[in-house]
């Protein structure tokens, strides 16, 4: 493969990397990125895919190995959260706040809203490297993360590969307002998951109202 792609910035400083490593570099760092170490895993699919569409690369395969990559990655990730996120959350938790009580309301709400959160954690940086880690920690039943791990890995894929794919060289424009409209969507998600913590705390409240109602004196 020639490094000489065009490409600006971020995606440019990819190429010697993708030239020398191949699939096997793309499967590195995406895996990497899926799996708690913040690496441009996302970037270095956006730089496949462009190489994919001037024929230096597999369309097909860039999909499938970053697929696989994410997907075991995070799946591997999830089974260091079942057997040490507890410990983990004990040892460092109250550095962030996150103490005892705190962390027994995450879990239950991961476990019920667990599933969105795994879909669309791969589009939110920080959310996309421990995913994995907080729904093994929180106990999100492991088929149901399974599924989801998996099509939310494709999902992130496709968007990335065909984004690559469809722009080649001139990437450049396309892939910085991407990245703008992705950090939008980082305050959005943050919206939309104290609205759900919100609603469960007042319930519980409710339901303790009604199974502890007070006596009038």
């Amino acid at each position: 493969m020639s490094a000489d792609a065009g490409l600006p910035g971020a995606l440019a400083h990819l190429q010697p990397l993708l030239d020398r490593g191949g699939y096997a570099a793309l499967a590195l760092l995406v895996g990497l990125d899926n799996a708690l170490i913040p690496v441009p895993g996302q970037t270095m699919i956006i730089v496949a895919a462009v190489y994919a569409g001037t024929g230096r690369m597999n369309v097909v395969a860039v999909s499938l190995v970053a697929w696989v990559a994410a997907t075991a990655a995070a799946e591997a990730a999830y089974l260091l959260g079942r057997r040490r996120g507890s410990t983990l959350i004990d040892r460092y938790g109250r550095y962030v706040g996150l103490t005892p009580q705190r962390y027994a309301r995450a879990e239950t709400f991961y476990r019920r809203r667990g599933i969105p959160i795994v879909l669309v954690s791969r589009f939110v940086d920080v959310l996309r490297q421990t995913n994995g880690l907080l729904a093994g920690a929180n106990r999100l039943p492991h088929p149901r993360f399974s599924a989801a791990n998996a099509l939310g890995a494709a999902f992130w894929t496709v968007v990335w590969t065909a984004l690559g794919y469809g722009a080649g060289t001139d990437i450049g424009p396309l892939y910085h307002q991407a990245m703008r409209y992705q950090l939008l969507l980082l305050p959005a998600l943050a919206l939309l998951l104290a609205a759900f913590v919100a609603r469960a705390w007042l319930k519980r409240r409710h339901q303790q109202a009604q199974d502890h109602p007070s006596v009038p004196r």
